[in-house]
């Protein structure tokens, strides 16, 4: 397989999958130069220096054109963990960006995305302040750019967060709970 980490940072997504789709997969772990030069440098090479990421292709690249043009339509997987809520703050071209993962997928390839939860009317306005998207957006976002919703997971669910605190993990905010995030898998037709 070839997947795609969108947002890496220092890489623990990428490793996964690295692991996941073998040595005779690929992975390409994206981060901006933003990215890279404020949090990620040391720990994103790091990463890299590990030999079970031989199969991980660093890509720098801007997030409204993540992917290099020649894996147009190669890509069987892209995740985004906790990182399409920064788009807003971030100036982000949302509609090139989910453009643009739609192009490097195969048909029938997926987009699955994973973010915290925004409160209902919220949209993206709380997405450098509370770190989080309300999830009505991203699906019709992605529904807009001609994704199909096909599956959605509830196993990191908390229906007692307000959603009215910082959900960045180091935050030290929420009172020792844990954020309301949303899973929800998007399939490009075949």
């Amino acid at each position: 397989m070839k997947v795609a980490d969108i947002g890496a940072g220092g890489g623990y997504t990428t490793e996964l999958l690295a692991r996941a789709v073998g040595p005779s997969g690929a992975v390409y772990g994206h981060n901006t130069k933003f990215i890279i030069e404020r949090f990620a440098d040391e720990a994103w090479r790091a990463r890299l220096a590990k030999p079970v990421n031989a199969n991980v292709v660093s890509v720098i690249r801007e997030f409204d054109d993540p992917l290099p043009p020649e894996v147009a339509g190669q890509l069987d997987r892209v995740v985004n963990v906790l990182f399409y809520h920064d788009f807003e703050w971030q100036g982000v071209d949302r509609a090139a960006h989910n453009a643009s993962i739609l192009r490097a997928l195969k048909p029938g390839g997926y987009y699955v995305i994973v973010d915290a939860s925004a409160r209902e009317g919220d949209g993206a306005s709380q997405s450098k302040t509370l770190h989080r998207v309300e999830e009505s957006l991203v699906r019709a976002e992605l529904q807009a750019a001609g994704f199909e919703l096909v599956e959605e997971a509830g196993f990191l669910r908390n229906p007692n967060d307000a959603r009215d605190w910082n959900a960045l993990p180091w935050s030290g905010a929420g009172d020792g709970q844990y954020s309301d995030k949303f899973v929800l898998k998007f399939k490009k037709p075949a």
